[in-house]
């Protein structure tokens, strides 16, 4: 199960965009809201599992989309399920670590 990262430096932290590959390039609409899984944002590079694990408990900023990205870093203690949203029906969620 291959994840679609990209890590940047932002206000010195370590900052995560990652989502399920299979999302990247996609648009999720849902009513007025539009949500753009773009390849600039989200695609530097493929990873597989143990490496996301990785960058998801190294990362002091992450964004995160997609079903298995999102039930992982759950399991992984990070974030909480009461910060998931979803857009048709797709789950993303912001993790601000401190």
């Amino acid at each position: 199960m291959p994840f679609a990262v990209k890590l940047q430096n932002y206000q010195q932290n370590k900052m995560l965009n990652i989502c399920d590959a299979e999302l990247l390039g996609k648009n999720i609409v849902e009513g007025e809201l539009t949500m753009n899984i773009s390849e600039n944002y989200y695609g530097e590079k493929f990873v597989e599992k143990e490496e996301a694990e990785d960058l998801l408990k190294t990362s002091s900023i992450i964004n995160m989309v997609g079903e298995n990205t999102v039930s992982l870093s759950i399991d992984l203690g990070i974030g909480n399920e009461n910060g998931i949203k979803t857009i048709s029906g797709v789950p993303f969620l912001i993790v601000f670590k401190m």
